[in-house]
């Protein structure tokens, strides 16, 4: 029977893949330099501070200080200050005029009697109640920043242009002295 050990492709010397001396010094060579280059980026890479990608800030103070900062704010304004309010006409050209001057929406326009009849008969609490709160595709005060007693002049201002006779609203430090 034939030997598998006696095959002829394993006599002779066994050969490694370096077969000049100057393959044995680049593998030499190679041994050493390759893991002290691994070893001084893996040094590199934990010592140094970590650098967000580039285009990036989200942990940079500014961007942190953004994220927390409060939902809203408090303002508190003194509704005696009558130099300070604004007058009907006023708060109709800074916030109403956008929607009620084309109609946009469903609004009502400014000086459509027609329009306005049926707003009117309700009254004027009514009006500034749907004003103050929004009605349809209006927002609560019209989207603006005003107080009550501003909206309720604005109101006025727009339903008197359609023909109400309703009293602008007075501050209420003016109200009081009214009284007395």
């Amino acid at each position: 029977m034939s030997d598998a050990h006696d095959s002829p492709a394993h006599d002779g010397p066994h050969e490694g893949p370096i077969k000049t001396p100057k393959q044995l010094i680049v593998a030499v060579v190679l041994s050493f330099v390759v893991p002290i280059i691994a070893i001084i980026l893996l040094v590199s890479y934990v010592s140094t501070e970590h650098q967000p990608a580039a285009g990036s800030d989200g942990f940079s103070a500014e961007a942190v200080a953004r994220r927390i900062q409060p939902v809203g704010t408090v303002e508190l304004r003194d509704a005696s200050d009558a130099a300070t309010l604004k007058t009907g006409e006023q708060v109709f050209a800074a916030q109403c005029t956008a929607c009620h001057t084309a109609g946009v929406a469903g609004a009502p326009k400014l000086g459509d009697e027609a329009t306005w009849a049926p707003r009117i008969k309700t009254g004027f609490e009514a009006l500034l109640n749907s004003a103050l709160k929004g009605k349809g595709a209006m927002g609560a005060q019209g989207g603006g920043d005003f107080s009550d007693l501003e909206i309720g002049r604005g109101v006025v201002f727009m339903a008197n242009k359609a023909g109400a006779k309703f009293e602008e609203p007075k501050a209420p430090a003016a109200a009081a002295s009214a009284a007395k």
